[in-house]
């Protein structure tokens, strides 16, 4: 969803050009070199949609060992994560204005613990098919810079998306494990809702949560 364009942020959001790479901005320097980036090494972990950011900044703030990245396409949106990442001081957050289509020019192979997909676009016409994050495209772009102990996170309220998302992961050789059509049923403490999850479960709306692992090589 494309939200209606406010040209202030533009200017805004350079207010947070030590941990923020804006619409424009040069993200090839991070690109590989995430250690250097946070000036530590430590796991990495990427939430590509990160919206609002309330999901990426609670999980930063409860894993201060973990460094975290988050992608979002929409300035507008990413601007306000920003503004919350800032207010917690929180150091091991880096948010860029980016497009995951480009994501192996972003990570190297075997560079990345873990990524998030929170509440993705369903791109519910088959024609647009391609566009889905858990289509095969996007999996062999997550396959290429996850470790091979890596994980994908995957929440969705939207069950047409999930189905489709369980078997197109099982037929590109994808492990899941922790399925679940009904997340919140299961009363998982530790589960950390983003600012869709909490509206679409107020509505009553189920919510789909898996893990994949991606295939091993063979040979």
């Amino acid at each position: 969803m494309r939200l209606r364009r406010k040209p202030w942020i533009d200017a805004a959001i350079l207010d947070y050009a030590d941990f923020v790479t804006p619409l424009g901005g040069d993200w090839s320097k991070c690109a590989g070199a995430w250690a250097e980036t946070f000036g530590r090494t430590a796991p990495l972990h990427v939430e590509i949609g990160v919206g609002k950011g309330d999901f990426l900044t609670e999980l930063a703030a409860r894993h201060p060992e973990v460094n975290y990245v988050g992608l979002e396409a929409q300035q507008g949106v990413l601007y306000f994560a920003a503004r919350k990442a800032a207010a917690r001081a929180l150091s091991n957050v880096r948010l860029l204005v980016f497009d995951a289509v480009h994501l192996t020019e972003l990570f190297t192979p075997g560079e990345v613990d873990r990524i998030y997909l929170n509440f993705s676009d369903p791109w519910p016409k088959a024609r647009h098919a391609k566009r889905r994050l858990t289509s095969p495209l996007f999996l062999a772009r997550y396959r290429a810079v996850l470790k091979s102990d890596g994980e994908l996170h995957f929440k969705t309220d939207n069950m047409g998306l999930f189905d489709y998302s369980l078997e197109t992961m099982a037929a590109q050789g994808w492990h899941l494990s922790d399925v679940t059509h009904d997340l919140h049923a299961l009363g998982e403490a530790d589960n950390i809702m983003t600012e869709y999850e909490r509206k679409f479960s107020a509505r009553g709306a189920k919510i789909g949560r898996l893990v994949a692992r991606p295939p091993v090589e063979q040979g």
